[in-house]
This record gives structure tokens, sequence and C-alpha cells, in this order.
């Protein structure tokens, strides 16, 4: 679903005029891209960061309003202050909401409670967390999930091995790549290593 968002354009550019809009609460920012020029806006400094509590708001279609009519876009960056930590500038770059975007997306795994593979002691390795997908911005999902509890010791999930929403596509060098893996040794793998051990260590020395 869109997030609408309400803006005023800025007539007046540079840092001065930029700083008056923060010392005023709001928040200065940009829309740019798809070979039109680049727009300078003030958003509500209030409304702007209740938003960022939005999760995966990065992968978002945002409708903004202003006086020239409404943008359609997705948040590229935000830059904060180093000290205080508030956010003093934002980028957005407009998108044609019928051709296909890329963007990265969080990977989590679930049931790792009831693993097959973690209960006979294996070790998760969750090595990659975030995947390129493409795809239609509405059809771009907050987050994929990764099973874990039919996983068992030795397996591993790829990104070919991923479970996508129809029309998302995988990102350039995404279906090789080991996203978690098992790892460790079965129980009869360790049995028999304590009993070869063992043996070994109750042979007599050879005079």
């Amino acid at each position: 679903m869109a997030i609408n968002l309400k803006a005023e354009i800025r007539n007046v550019a540079g840092k001065g005029a930029a700083r008056n809009i923060r010392n005023n609460k709001n928040i200065p920012a940009v829309i740019y891209g798809e070979k039109k020029a680049p727009v300078a806006i003030e958003l509500n400094g209030r409304d702007f960061e209740m938003l960022l509590k939005t999760p995966s708001l990065r992968t978002k279609l945002f409708k903004i309003e202003t006086s020239n009519g409404t943008e359609d876009a997705m948040l590229m960056d935000i830059q904060y202050h180093p000290v205080s930590d508030a956010v003093i500038h934002a980028d957005f770059k407009r998108i044609d909401v019928n051709s296909p975007v890329n963007v990265s997306v969080p990977v989590e795994v679930i049931n790792a409670e009831i693993s097959k593979g973690l209960k006979l002691g294996g070790v998760l390795n969750f090595a990659v967390r975030k995947v390129a997908l493409r795809g239609l911005v509405d059809k771009i999902p907050e987050k994929i999930t990764i099973d874990l509890a039919n996983l068992s010791i030795g397996d591993s999930v790829h990104g070919s091995d991923l479970v996508l929403p129809e029309g998302i596509e995988l990102g350039l060098h995404q279906a090789e790549l080991a996203f978690a893996t098992i790892g460790g040794k079965m129980p009869e793998e360790k049995d028999t290593a304590k009993a070869a051990t063992a043996t070994a260590t109750a042979e007599p020395a050879k005079k």
C-alpha cells in the first residue's frame, strides 16, 4: 500500500534555507529522477519522524503531494545529524509504477525452535541477511522468510530456494548465495569419531 505524504515546494535553496527549515522542526528533501528536473521540498518533521517507524520503509511507494501535483517515488536516502541523530535531509527517487524496480529487503529465519538440525546440535550460520529483488513496487514484500523447521545438519538455503511472491525475481548474483546453513556433525558421526578416538587411545604403543 502506498504512503501518502504532503510536502511544500521549496523556492529557496542553499544551506541557509535548509537550516531555517530545520529550525522550524521540518525537514528539507528532494525528489529526483525519471529524466525530470529535481524538485526541492519541505516535509513536516513530526510526521516524517513518525513514518520512520514503518517497517521496510525503503521498499514502499510514496505518493508525494505538492502544489505541482503528485509524484510517485521511493525513499532512497536519509541523512542524520552526527550528534543529535535527528533527520536533516531526505532523498526520494521518482519511479514509474508500471516498471520494475530493484530493491533490497531483509531476510528472516523462522521456526528455529523446532528445527531438526538445531535440535540435533547443529549450528545456524545465517550469513546473508538481505536479498536483492526486482519487481513492481506494489508487489515487493517487506521481507523474505526462511523456514528452518525441516532443515537438518548440512542443509543450506540458497537464493534459488527462497520463496518469492508472484512476479518478483531475484536480483543479479543472488541465486547462488547461501543465505542460511546448519553446520555441525550428525550424532552418528560424532559417535563414530568418539569410538575411533577411544580405540586409538586404548591400543598399546608398538615397540
